[in-house]
């Protein structure tokens, strides 16, 4: 039976999120079918018309967002000349130039050409932040003055994300603020895939890899943005409590959390922080996974669907997570030799250069009766790792025996597997095996603990860190769902 909030989505036009997504195989398929026709066939002319804002409009969200500072964007508009027509679907995009090797720089001149300077930004140099606060802020404001065209394409504003999964999830945080204001509606988004895994791209219909006739296949990503179908993404929050010390070179996706978030977290618990004590907040959309020097405690919700053990104390497991190394190696390795980063295969070599030296295929998993697994990923996608499907399409009479229920990524709970020794995880991204099922869950608890490691290496949707770890007191990492979901543009 559909769930009431199903069907009111329905109704207001989003679809429920797909459960399976194409194989990663599909991606090259799409690549070459982008060289022929099917991107030619969108109109330049038609597209402007589609998707381009008054000029006057542009004009004033552009100096908002450049001043920091609505008024500059409400004044800039008064200046000009009131230009009104019917506006369709007016597409924002935000480009990550360090993304996609050589073509981040070039995508942006083609998006100039297509649509106009003032409705593309570089995230290099604005901040998705800045457009939420100050760019949208002064087509409210206009809006309230009584200007119907500034209020028509505030409601009907799409956004669309070129770059990889850290770029999207960083956006479609920034754009999560909105709810919390009440400043809805909340524009949807849709991706044209510039990194290096793509899973949020390909598990929304966008593809796998950016196109090699790409410069005519950008027509049709914003004609499809501007059109297309919107369904619902599940958002999860991860909140980390540290005993003491701090979170070097934060990645985009956490945040040091402020004297109310200290305050609600000794509330919940129960107990009082300690002034040494901070703590750290951050959204994912997609996976979460830690590395194999820590000791970890794994609770899971009430609300979980299946539980490995039925232990009061939680399931014990050790020697987790070295994608979470690899992938720290691999960025840091991109911003000191940006020349080696060139694109998707490139990227890839680099990543299973670094899965063989930091010894994943030599050391095998420790023996013992706590669940020993060298990566323990919780997912909230179909896809994981370039498209592979880890968890797999599972039968019902398996999905029965185990207590699961079939994955949707809008459906409250996590999916969480183990990855064992290289060989195994080879195995699984070559889709032979599935990985090995641990539980499905609506709310997740890890305490860790250093061993005769300082430090683990964490990471939320490709954006790693170094994770600092007292050996005698646990760090605590809650994961807990969101209670507003994410609106995407299914472009399939």
């Amino acid at each position: 039976m559909e769930r009431a909030e199903d069907a009111a989505a329905a109704g207001n036009g989003v679809r429920r999120a797909p459960s399976t997504a194409p194989s990663a195989r599909v991606s090259i398929w799409e690549s070459v079918r982008a060289c022929g026709v099917w991107g030619k066939e969108v109109d330049k002319a038609d597209l402007r018309r589609q998707v381009v804002m008054p000029l006057y409009l542009r004009r004033a969200v552009k100096a908002a967002v450049v001043a920091k500072d609505e008024a500059a964007g409400v004044a800039a508009a008064s200046e000009a000349e009131v230009e009104e027509g019917p506006v369709v679907a007016p597409v924002v995009v935000f480009v990550n130039s360090k993304s996609g090797g050589r073509h981040g720089p070039e995508l942006k001149l083609r998006l100039h050409e297509l649509i106009s300077e003032e409705q593309v930004f570089d995230l290099s140099a604005v901040k998705p932040s800045d457009f939420v606060h100050y760019g949208l802020s002064c087509l409210e404001r206009l809006a309230d003055q009584g200007d119907n065209c500034a209020k028509s394409i505030r409601e009907k504003m799409r956004i669309v994300v070129a770059g990889g999964d850290g770029t999207v999830g960083w956006v479609l945080g920034c754009l999560s603020d909105l709810y919390k204001t009440k400043r809805e509606p909340v524009p949807p988004t849709g991706i044209i895939p510039l990194g290096t895994g793509n899973d949020l791209a390909r598990s929304f219909g966008w593809g796998g890899s950016f196109p090699f006739g790409w410069r005519s296949a950008v027509k049709r990503y914003l004609s499809k943005a501007a059109t297309a179908p919107i369904c619902r993404l599940d958002s999860w929050q991860a909140v980390i409590l540290m005993p003491e010390g701090e979170i070097k070179e934060l990645p985009y996706a956490l945040k040091k959390g402020e004297d109310s978030d200290r305050l609600e977290i000794s509330q919940q618990n129960g107990t009082e922080l300690s002034e040494k004590a901070s703590c750290y907040k951050g959204v994912f959309y997609n996976y979460l996974s830690i590395d194999d020097n820590a000791s970890v405690t794994m609770k899971l919700s009430a609300l979980t669907m299946h539980k490995l053990h039925e232990q009061q104390n939680g399931t014990r497991v050790t020697t987790i997570g070295m994608d979470a190394q690899v992938a720290y190696g691999f960025h840091h390795l991109r911003d000191e030799k940006p020349y080696l980063a060139q694109g998707p295969v490139a990227n890839k070599l680099i990543y299973a250069g670094y899965s063989c030296t930091q010894g994943w295929f030599c050391t095998p998993c420790a023996a013992g009766p706590q669940l020993s697994v060298r990566s323990l990923v919780v997912l909230n996608l179909y896809n994981y790792g370039s498209g592979r499907h880890p968890w797999g399409d599972l039968k019902p009479e398996y999905l029965e025996k185990r207590g699961f229920v079939e994955a949707h990524s809008d459906d409250g709970l996590l999916e969480i597997f183990g990855l064992k020794e290289g060989w195994h995880a080879s195995f699984v991204m070559a889709e032979l095996i599935k990985a090995k099922h641990i539980a499905q869950a609506a709310a997740i608890k890890f305490e860790m603990r250093g061993g005769e490691w300082n430090r683990a290496y964490v990471q939320m949707d490709g954006e790693p860190w170094k994770q600092p770890l007292v050996q005698d007191q646990s760090t605590i990492l809650e994961i807990n769902k969101v209670p507003y979901h994410s609106l995407m543009i299914n472009g399939e």
